[in-house]
């Protein structure tokens, strides 16, 4: 079995001795770290599943102490798969602490290691944007997503040309829909008009890419792209159509979005409600909240659906629900 290096096991030693002596507002603090340094050992010795070690890490709270470690546990690691496993939690902890090892590690031979880590960069929404742009062009498909994902994620206009160019060349469909979304994700209006030109696609997938797109820049063709989809009668297209609004300002999106809240697609209507909720509309928090309280059986679920998305806390909803009088 693989251990870690000697000066991780001091950090462990000194965090237990520490604890001992501790008064009771740190030692709570103390044991936190304690058990921080453990879960890492397992995760470097490959005993502890990546989205366990996530979940469990983050819940301490002591991401950058886990992201040190890990680092220190990635410079003596050869195996491949302790190697990609140890990238995937560093990448999952979320910690600015891990950018400067996950920018190296986007030079990394591996593929999987490389996709792991511009992931990572990805949910820090790194400016990196210079390591970042050379891994669209990248042998491997993941990392190519993950890269037009993390590019997107910069909000920074300058990479859109670039996000352009490689989705014109890009020979995968799903990565081509990931290439144009995101470039409305980075807000490089300039780019609106060749956005507009894949409208007419041949591929569905690109066409709504390229429509998300547009919405995303708040352009007004995109928007009537969607409307368009929304008189379908089809609720499947008319679903497809809400999609295009995810993660537009409630400044673009309201005007389409509202009238949905009455409509007899109770999905419709509670997807309309998140999307608004989370482009900046805070009254649709309790929007969801009141339109579950009312509802019954199955309808109930689809309210429910999207509370959980927002991560709806039971403190909250119990605040929500005695403001509008509906509990003491």
């Amino acid at each position: 079995m693989r251990t870690l290096p000697a000066c991780l096991l001091l950090v462990l030693s000194l965090s237990t001795q520490a604890t001992q002596a501790a008064p009771p507002s740190a030692e709570k603090r103390q044991s936190r770290r304690a058990e921080t340094g453990q879960l890492v050992q397992q995760v470097v010795e490959g005993t502890l599943p990546v989205s366990t070690a996530i979940s469990r890490l983050r819940n301490l709270g002591e991401e950058p102490m886990a992201a040190s470690g890990l680092v220190r546990g990635l410079q003596e690691t050869v195996e491949p798969r302790r190697l990609r496993d140890m990238t995937a939690v560093l990448a999952g902890l979320e910690t600015r602490a891990a950018e400067p090892a996950l920018v190296q590690l986007t030079e990394h031979e591996d593929g999987a290691v490389r996709m792991y880590a511009v992931q990572g960069l990805g949910r820090l929404r790194s400016s990196r944007v210079d390591v970042m742009l050379p891994l669209l062009g990248d042998k491997s498909l993941g990392v190519r997503r993950e890269a037009a994902r993390a590019l997107g994620a910069s909000r920074n206009p300058k990479v859109g040309k670039a996000l352009l160019n490689a989705a014109r060349a890009e020979g995968d469909p799903q990565t081509r829909v990931l290439m144009l979304e995101a470039v409305g994700a980075a807000g490089d209006k300039k780019q609106a008009p060749a956005l507009k030109d894949f409208l007419d696609d041949s591929s569905e997938g690109t066409r709504f890419a390229a429509a998300r797109g547009l919405c995303l820049l708040g352009d007004a063709e995109g928007i009537a792209f969607a409307r368009k989809l929304l008189a379908s009668e089809d609720k499947y297209v008319r679903r497809q159509a809400v999609a295009l609004f995810e993660g537009v300002p409630v400044k673009q999106a309201q005007a389409t979005l509202r009238p949905l809240l009455e409509d007899k697609d109770r999905t419709l209507a509670a997807t309309a409600a998140r999307i608004l909720y989370q482009g900046g509309d805070k009254t649709m928090m309790s929007w969801l909240v009141l339109a579950s309280w009312n509802a019954k059986g199955e309808e109930k679920l689809t309210y429910e659906k999207e509370l959980e998305t927002l991560h709806l806390a039971d403190d909250e909803r119990k605040a929500l629900l005695r403001k509008a009088g509906m509990v003491k």
